[in-house]
C-alpha cells in the first residue's frame, strides 16, 4: 500500500499482510471452515484483493474425498472465493464484524473448473468487485495454483445483520 491507499472514504485500512488470527475481525468463519489463510494484498482503487489458502493434508475434507487420491471439494473451492471477496467488501466498507453484519452467498455463475487441487497446493485468490447495490455486492473471482487457474466464478453476496444468523450471545465482539 501507498501513501495514498492507506486510507477510504473516513476508515483507515489494515496493514498488510492480514494475518490468519487478523480475518477474526472480517470473517466469522472458524476451523475447519475458515478457507483463506492470509490477505497478501488489496487495491480499493481497483477494488481487488489477493489471498491465500495454503492446501495441507490435513484439511478435514480430504479424508473422505477421496480416501487414496485427495482432492479439494470444487465447492469449498467456491467457498474461499467468497471468503476472500466478503474480506474485500468489509475493508472497502470500513466494516468488521463487531459492526453486526455479515455476508452470505447469493449466488455463484459462470463457475468453470479447470485443475484439480490437491494436498501442498497453494490456491492464490484474486477478487474484483464488480457492482453493488444496496444490501447485494458482484464480484469476479478465481483461485490459482502456480500460475494455473484452478477456478474462477462471478459471486455474488447479500449483507445481512449478524444477529438474524447468530443468537447475539454467540457473536465474539471486541470491547
Amino acid at each position: 500500500m501507498n501513501k495514498t491507499t492507506d486510507q477510504i472514504g473516513e476508515h483507515k485500512l489494515p496493514a498488510l499482510p492480514i494475518e490468519s488470527w487478523q480475518l477474526d475481525e472480517f470473517l466469522p468463519h472458524q476451523y475447519p471452515f475458515r478457507l483463506i489463510d492470509r490477505v497478501v494484498d488489496f487495491d480499493m482503487t481497483l477494488g481487488k484483493i489477493e489471498a491465500i489458502k495454503n492446501v495441507t493434508i490435513n484439511e478435514p475434507f480430504f479424508k473422505g474425498h477421496f480416501p487414496g487420491a485427495p482432492v479439494m471439494p470444487g465447492v469449498l473451492m467456491l467457498e474461499s472465493l467468497a471468503q476472500a471477496a466478503g474480506v474485500l467488501l468489509f475493508i472497502n466498507q470500513g466494516l468488521r464484524l463487531k459492526d453486526n453484519v455479515t455476508l452470505l452467498y447469493a449466488g455463484a455463475d459462470d463457475v468453470k473448473f479447470r485443475r484439480k487441487v490437491v494436498p501442498g497446493d497453494q490456491l492464490k485468490i484474486v477478487a474484483r468487485i464488480d457492482a453493488m447495490r444496496a444490501n447485494l455486492a458482484k464480484f469476479t473471482c478465481s483461485a490459482s495454483v502456480d500460475g494455473k487457474l484452478a477456478v474462477r466464478a462471478q459471486i455474488s453476496l447479500v449483507k445481512q445483520s449478524l444477529d438474524q444468523i447468530i443468537p447475539h450471545h454467540q457473536v465474539k465482539h471486541d470491547s
